[in-house]
């Protein structure tokens, strides 16, 4: 796991570290190719560029958000953007996360993919990678 991104999870109330390391470490598990980083304070996987997935603190709990995912036909990534192609799930407790389903998203987000790396140059308009 990345220093800076373990910083993150360790700044969290207990509850919360553990389900940003376990996220963290599934992440890192599904999508070893990926860059990993702080981007716009909070944890994001990158491929080739490209932002892929990831978590941050917000009042409604830790928010998993996939920046593709309202592709995924996922009806348990319920939380869909207004103006792009995320969709998210919200944890407050471990227990929430149900591993199968990350694992299978995590699979995914791989396999479908939005260009939000190129989306300035594009003026705001998105297309598919995958």
């Amino acid at each position: 796991m990345q220093k800076e991104i373990q910083q993150y999870n360790e700044k969290q109330i207990q509850n919360d570290q553990e389900i940003c390391h376990l996220l963290a470490s599934a992440i890192d598990s599904k999508l070893p190719e990926a860059e990993s980083k702080i981007w716009h304070a909070h944890p994001v996987w990158f491929l080739e560029g490209n932002p892929i997935v990831g978590y941050s603190k917000q009042k409604a709990g830790i928010r998993l958000m996939f920046w593709s995912g309202a592709d995924f036909e996922e009806d348990l990534l319920d939380v869909r953007g207004k103006k792009f192609k995320d969709a998210s799930v919200f944890y407050n407790h471990l227990a929430e996360v149900n591993i199968k389903d990350l694992n299978r998203w995590l699979k995914k987000s791989k396999d479908i993919q939005w260009d939000y790396k190129n989306i300035v140059k594009r003026k705001g308009k998105l297309i598919r990678l995958k």
